[in-house]
């Protein structure tokens, strides 16, 4: 009577978890906005917020939700460079965590008080601290830069997605220390009301700006094109090349004022190190870690998986983000699988498939098509699985809210919860025979990565050619005997 009675309320307290976890779904639904994705696609981010734009690039954001059903929210962000562009200095109140998925960058950033410079390419991924001033810059002249980021807001102020600080600036976008009265500046800058408003006034065409394209950008250019050890050896005789040529009785009036700029601004921002030729920068910053060079953590036939920790990657650990890169042949799929440390955030970089979701009470969640530039989300603890389109494998990245191994459980398959608890009690559960659940638990061979009927099918022709195609290429070198 006793067991019957525990069994009885364990059975009670399961029902309430349950209801208590849709509860707080369904509330979050509620409480949403109208346009928000429909039921069908209720993991879906589909809020995008343009936080930049110009003709020399753009940022897009999409916005995380879910509430109290995640644990840690985390938006992501898109940014497109056009070639030779700047996005200029700043530092916001977020941490980016930034994925070049195409194209060169250079990114500049100050750390632990000293300027530092990294060279990205393709697959790299680095970390940028909120309240870490940087800038970025595409280096090449013909491409396209195109970055993926995640932007954690649990240090932001809250005032928006997230907020940018610009260093420098004037009319568009402001510089943060515009906001200042003109007697504070004059006594900061030591310089007259009129040379500051000149400086603070000049830039007018956005965040993102070409370079090589005038006087002031070309500085930018032969500065950003410098090696690190370089550039404040190059910014101390930038001033004193300026200050000779302010000297100048017929140097224009737009020159001096770009030579003035420059000046104050790199002498206000580095100060002594400026004036002090022979102090390099020694402290080194860390180093970017390429996703493309990593072998895949788990490989067969029908696609691979890689994951990025904080034990593999250092940086990961303060962000507390972990990340991933999956690819799927045509037709294949993850196996069913819950996250147990993390919710996860994906991006569709190649390919179009359907991602599955479950809702804790074993009802469908989403069953949604996804395609390339989708961005999805799942919940720790939910069940789901993605699956390739028969035409075309599906090759998604993403980030997790975790920086320790995230260990996926995958529920079915020949490493699977399902086959190593295989026994009389997963049985009973079921309701049948042990035997019925030994030859259902064991019927799949492969792990992980999955092969649906079409895709095992193309697999299996794919062999067989292989084979046709040795057969023959033996006949041709007489190889086969009786030939």
């Amino acid at each position: 009577m006793g067991s019957r009675m525990s069994l009885l309320m364990l059975f009670l307290v399961l029902c309430h978890g349950v209801a208590l976890t849709m509860g707080l779904w369904r509330t979050e639904v509620e409480e949403r906005e109208e346009g928000h994705p429909r039921p069908d696609k209720l993991f879906m981010m589909l809020k995008s917020k343009r936080v930049a734009q110009t003709d020399a690039g753009e940022m897009r954001v999409l916005e995380s939700y879910g509430g109290r059903i995640l644990e840690r929210r985390l938006n992501i962000g898109f940014i497109n460079m056009e070639p030779r562009s700047l996005f200029i200095p700043q530092y916001i109140d977020s941490t980016l965590i930034i994925f070049l998925r195409s194209g060169e960058a250079k990114l500049g950033f100050i750390y632990k008080d000293k300027l530092a410079e990294r060279h990205l390419k393709m697959g790299d991924v680095y970390q940028i601290p909120a309240g870490s001033a940087f800038y970025l810059v595409n280096i090449e002249e013909a491409q396209k830069l195109h970055i993926i980021c995640s932007i954690d807001p649990s240090e932001s102020l809250g005032i928006d997605i997230f907020q940018s600080f610009y260093l420098g600036g004037g009319a568009h976008p402001a510089s943060v220390l515009s906001g200042f009265e003109p007697q504070i500046l004059e006594t900061a800058f030591n310089a007259s009301g009129e040379e500051l408003r000149k400086m603070f006034t000049r830039q007018h065409e956005g965040p993102i700006v070409h370079v090589g394209d005038s006087h002031a950008t070309s500085i930018w250019t032969k500065f950003l094109q410098l090696k690190e050890e370089d550039k404040l050896q190059h910014l101390r005789e930038m001033v004193q090349q300026e200050q000779e040529e302010e000297e100048e009785e017929f140097v224009a009036e737009e020159e001096k004022q770009t030579s003035w700029s420059w000046r104050k601004l790199l002498e206000s921002v580095f100060g002594d190190e400026i004036k002090n030729t022979r102090e390099k920068v020694t402290k080194k910053s860390p180093h970017s870690c390429n996703l493309y060079d990593r072998k895949p953590d788990f490989k067969n036939s029908y696609g691979w998986s890689v994951a990025l920790d904080g034990s593999e990657y250092s940086p990961l650990k303060s962000s507390g983000v972990g990340i991933y890169h999956v690819n799927l042949s045509a037709g294949s799929m993850m196996a069913p699988h819950v996250n147990p440390r993390a919710t996860e955030y994906g991006i569709v970089l190649k390919g179009s498939g359907r991602i599955q979701i479950v809702f804790p009470n074993g009802s469908n969640a989403m069953d949604a098509h996804i395609k390339e530039g989708d961005v999805f989300f799942i919940p720790r603890y939910f069940a789901f699985c993605q699956i390739a389109s028969r035409g075309e494998p599906l090759e998604f990245f993403g980030f997790t809210t975790s920086a320790q191994k995230n260990r996926p459980q995958f529920l079915v398959g020949a490493t699977s919860l399902m086959r190593t608890m295989v026994g009389p009690e997963l049985a009973a559960a079921f309701g049948v025979s042990e035997e019925t659940m030994n030859r259902v638990a064991r019927a799949q061979h492969e792990a992980v990565i999955l092969p649906t009927p079409w895709a095992a099918h193309a697999h299996d022709h794919k062999v067989k050619e292989e084979v046709v195609v040795d057969i023959f290429q033996k006949l041709a070198r007489n190889e086969i005997m009786g030939f």
